[in-house]
């Protein structure tokens, strides 16, 4: 019993106990733990690594070499990876040119290379993540309700049936046609530019699901056009110009031919 009591009073005593306690529980984790979610952290932590790799490559001169931003680009830090997927996704990053605002082009990093992007903007913090399928389509959105909260919170900008405006000092605001429902989600989540952004607790998810339904509505209806010519879509302005050359022109038109016809008229 001296033995034994001598022992439990070694200095290494307590440092032997804790790495067998250690080494128990890792050896329980590892019996136990689901294979799919140690898949799963393999995974995410591979596509990191190579997104990393891509983010050296292709961003790092204007984001910075761990994304804290420079003078060229601003800070990625906590964007999430919802951002860099709408932004590298509809071709606006990696930039081609400094300007007053980047214009959509067509995509150069693939979907499988533009995730591996997100997974490692979203390790350097928290963010908006990528939206689900279910989150963004259109199916069992009420359209009357996007239809007024586009209205009333995006058409100033993105003219009633999304065909985009011109805003100050050479900046504009896109047409929405053809965009596709992820990416219209995700600007709403993350306010790229010169929008505002709209999280969960400002624009709930269903919100967004029912502005994505009314857009997806007017796009599809633009070739019909049951109201008659169109004129654009682009609102009072091109209808108003369009009354005052045409029909204030034509008013005149007549005005002068009745003028003339009653004048010789008289003369005969």
């Amino acid at each position: 019993m001296k033995k034994l009591s001598a022992r439990r009073r070694h200095p290494l005593a307590a440092l032997v106990v804790l790495l067998f306690a250690l080494a128990a529980t890792g050896g329980l984790y590892a019996a136990f733990a689901p294979a799919e979610k140690a898949q799963a952290d393999s995974a995410q932590s591979l596509a990191t690594e190579e997104g990393k790799k891509l983010y050296s490559v292709g961003c790092a001169s204007c984001h910075g070499t761990s994304g804290q931003g420079t003078h060229n680009g601003p800070s990625l830090v906590g964007v999430g990876a919802a951002a860099v997927d709408f932004q590298v996704g509809t071709g606006r990053m990696p930039a081609q040119q400094p300007g007053a605002q980047v214009p959509r082009k067509k995509a150069i990093y693939d979907q499988a290379q533009i995730d591996q992007l997100a997974a490692y903007i979203a390790s350097l913090g928290p963010g908006p993540a990528i939206p689900t399928k279910q989150q963004y389509s259109p199916d069992g959105a009420d359209i009357a309700n996007g239809g007024q909260l586009f209205r009333t919170n995006c058409a100033q900008c993105h003219n009633s049936t999304g065909k985009g405006g011109a805003l100050s000092e050479g900046k504009f605001a896109p047409t929405l046609d053809g965009v596709d429902p992820k990416h219209l989600y995700e600007a709403m989540l993350t306010g790229p530019q010169n929008m505002p952004n709209f999280p969960d607790s400002t624009m709930p998810q269903k919100e967004k699901k029912d502005i994505i339904g009314y857009l997806a509505q007017v796009d599809s209806s633009k070739s019909s056009s049951p109201g008659g010519l169109e004129l654009g879509g682009l609102g009072p302005v091109s209808e108003g110009l369009f009354a005052w050359i045409f029909g204030l022109g034509a008013m005149i038109t007549v005005a002068i031919w009745v003028a003339a016809h009653t004048a010789k008229a008289r003369k005969s």
